[in-house]
């Protein structure tokens, strides 16, 4: 009969101090810098005709059951209609016609999210 033997050298502390980092998170003061940086890229990118909607973007935090979530909004609606949706996705006209959106949103806030995974990276690799 063959006898398998295992040896273990070393500990977990590398891992432990790890996951000990990750558990806490990007701090608040860096997602407030990335809600003014999402708001001002925002802002830029967005069309202009009256400036109304590139002048209504802004953010929120909220964190809750060991969640934090950060949220851009805009807030220009004419009547029921949010304006930086129909932009983006387009919209149908009185007559029947279809304006066509343009993604203005996504390639405005990519910056902005590999900027905030790079930070979270880089703090839950601190070792």
């Amino acid at each position: 009969m063959s006898t398998i033997k295992f040896n273990k050298t070393g500990d977990f502390s590398k891992t432990l101090k790890f996951l000990g980092t990750a558990s806490k998170g990007i701090q608040i003061k860096d997602l407030d810098k990335y809600g003014n940086e999402g708001v001002a890229a925002l802002s830029k990118a967005t069309p202009v005709a009256s400036g109304a909607t590139s002048n209504a973007w802004s953010y929120k935090i909220t964190k809750e059951q060991g969640k934090t979530t950060i949220s851009w909004f805009n807030s220009n609606v004419v009547s029921g209609v949010p304006i930086a949706v129909i932009l983006q996705y387009g919209h149908g006209t009185k007559n029947g016609g279809w304006v066509s959106g343009r993604d203005y949103i996504n390639p405005a806030m990519r910056p902005v999210f590999d900027k905030m995974a790079d930070s979270a990276w880089k703090e839950v690799t601190k070792l």
